[in-house]
C-alpha cells in the first residue's frame, strides 16, 4: 500500500467570494468525492491544506472588531482547527475512519531573509488611501483586469522543521483515519530563549511544509491539488501548454528561466522537485477534478526522478 500526502489548496476548500460555513461544507464534500479514488486504489492518505481564504476572512473580521486584534500566528492556528473540523465531519469514515486534525507548528529561523523582505500578501483588499493609513506594510496587487488594490504583506520564511512530526507519524502509523496537519503551512514559531517557542507574524508556504510532512511519514508520493489542472509553460498566454511529465532538473531549469510565478506555482514546483530528488518518490500537480486521470499520467503534471 502506498502512502500519499495530499496538499489541498486553500481555494480548493473555499472559492473566492464564498465564506459561509454551508459553502465550505459543500466544498469539503466535493473534495472528499475527488479524493475517493486514492482510497479506492488502496492508498493511505495524509492531508495538508492551505488557509489563505480562511485567514483572510478572519483578518477582515478582526479589522471590523472593536477589540484588540489577535496576532497572525493565532489566526493561523484557529483556521487550522476550523478546516480540520470541517474535514472531520465532511469526510466521515470515507477513508477508513474520520480525519484526525493536528494543530501543527513549524520552526523558522529568526534571521531568515524573508523577515527583511516581506512578500506574502494576506487579508483583505484596500484602496490606496486606506492602505496608506494602515499600521502595517502593504503591497500593490491586481484583482483581475486592470483593477489595482493593496493588501497587507508579511514574511514567508522557509520551514526548518515540523515540531509535531513524531506525533503525526505515530497517528499515521495507527491507520485509524487520515491525518490532517500542516494547515496553512503550519504556525510559524521561533525559540523563545526559555526552552519553548513563540509565534511570529508570518505565513509559511504550505507546499514547503507538505514536503517536510511527507518526509516525516515516509510518503511514496506527494499530490499538490490546486485550482489549475497542471503546471503550464507560458501560463496565461495564447502559447500556454501543460507539462505532463518532468524531472526535478527540468523544473529547476524552468524556475531559473522565471517560468513560474513566485506566489503561486513556483513553491509547488520547488517543493515537488526537492521531494522527488531527496526521496526518489513521485509528485503530482493537478486539480481535484483531474486527479483520477493524473494518477495514470493522463492529466496533470507528474514529476519523477532524473535518470
Amino acid at each position: 500500500m502506498s502512502r500519499f500526502v495530499v496538499a489541498l489548496g486553500g481555494n480548493t476548500l473555499l472559492r473566492s467570494g464564498d465564506g459561509t460555513v454551508a459553502e465550505q461544507r459543500a466544498r469539503v464534500r466535493e473534495t472528499r468525492d475527488a479524493l475517493a479514488v486514492l482510497h479506492e486504489r488502496g492508498h493511505d492518505v495524509v492531508l495538508t491544506h492551505g488557509n489563505g481564504p480562511q485567514v483572510g476572512n478572519r483578518l477582515l473580521a478582526e479589522e471590523q472588531s472593536d477589540g484588540e486584534a489577535e496576532p497572525l500566528d493565532v489566526l493561523v492556528a484557529e483556521t487550522q482547527a476550523q478546516v480540520g473540523y470541517l474535514l472531520q465531519n465532511g469526510f466521515g469514515d470515507a477513508f477508513g475512519g474520520p480525519p484526525v486534525p493536528v494543530v501543527t507548528r513549524v520552526r523558522v529561523a529568526p534571521d531568515d531573509p524573508a523577515f527583511d523582505d516581506p512578500t506574502k500578501p494576506v487579508g483583505p483588499y484596500y484602496s490606496a488611501a486606506d492602505a496608506a493609513e494602515k499600521p502595517f506594510a502593504t503591497t500593490e496587487v491586481h484583482r483581475g483586469g486592470d483593477e489595482t488594490a493593496y493588501r497587507r504583506v508579511v514574511a514567508s520564511p522557509e520551514p526548518e522543521a515540523v515540531l509535531e512530526a513524531d506525533h503525526i507519524a505515530a497517528l499515521v502509523a495507527d491507520a485509524s483515519g487520515p491525518v490532517v496537519c500542516g494547515g496553512g503551512g503550519g504556525v510559524p514559531v521561533i525559540h523563545d530563549g526559555d526552552g519553548g517557542h513563540e509565534g511570529v507574524p508570518a505565513v509559511v508556504d504550505k507546499d514547503h511544509t507538505t514536503r517536510l510532512v511527507a518526509d516525516a511519514v515516509d510518503a511514496d508520493a506527494v499530490v499538490m491539488l490546486t485550482d489549475v489542472d497542471a503546471v503550464y509553460r507560458s501560463f496565461g498566454t495564447p502559447e500556454q501548454e501543460p507539462i505532463r511529465e518532468a524531472t526535478p532538473a527540468d523544473l529547476r531549469a524552468l524556475l531559473d528561466d522565471g517560468e513560474f510565478a513566485a506566489g503561486s506555482m513556483a513553491p509547488k514546483v520547488t517543493a515537488c522537485a526537492r521531494f522527488v530528488t531527496e526521496t526518489g518518490g513521485r509528485a503530482i500537480v493537478t486539480s481535484p477534478a483531474e486527479l483520477d486521470a493524473a494518477l495514470d499520467g493522463e492529466a496533470g503534471t507528474t514529476v519523477t526522478a532524473d535518470d
